[in-house]
């Protein structure tokens, strides 16, 4: 079993302990999360729905993301990330959400945000919603896969102390 498919499986075992469930909002991995989740025999027990959303417009549509949030802090932001993470939360049946918005590259990065800048975000129905930004290096495929790792280990961590959102 790869790392990304055991963390799966840990996340599942945890949100069913729990009788919680999860759904994701992904851009830069387009629905990468969600594979790997739904790749867990019986997933459908703990993993509600996933969110891609590549675009701002689909940001917007299918998760409220404020257009002014998008215009004032660009969609790589944790304040976006954020965002996406709530919407996730007020658009499903979850528990838990985790969302992920970044430059993969080899394109469209910045001097601010250079192509490797990915942002998180996991919130919970009952508690809060943490963020964070990550550089990651590599080609397009190796940005996508560590940010996919870092959401699922993030998420871990938080199942495991869910203080960590106060």
């Amino acid at each position: 079993m790869d790392e990304l498919t055991s963390l799966a499986a840990e996340i599942g075992s945890a949100l069913q302990q729990r009788g919680e469930c999860l759904a994701t909002a992904e851009s830069c991995t387009g629905g990468w999360v969600a594979q790997t989740i739904t790749a867990i025999a019986g997933s459908s027990a703990w993993f509600e729905r996933g969110f891609v959303t590549y675009s701002n417009a689909a940001k917007s549509d299918m998760l409220g993301v404020s257009e002014t949030t998008l215009a004032r802090h660009g969609a790589v932001s944790e304040a976006t990330a954020r965002a996406m993470a709530q919407g996730a939360l007020a658009h499903s049946r979850a528990d838990w959400t985790l969302s992920i918005t970044g430059i993969a590259g080899p394109a469209g990065g910045s001097p601010e945000k250079p192509v490797g800048t990915v942002c998180f975000a996991w919130a919970a129905r009952v508690g809060g919603c943490e963020a964070q930004t990550c550089l990651f290096s590599g080609e397009r495929a190796a940005v996508r896969q560590q940010a996919v790792r870092h959401a699922l280990r993030g998420l871990l961590a938080r199942l495991d102390c869910p203080t960590l959102l106060a």
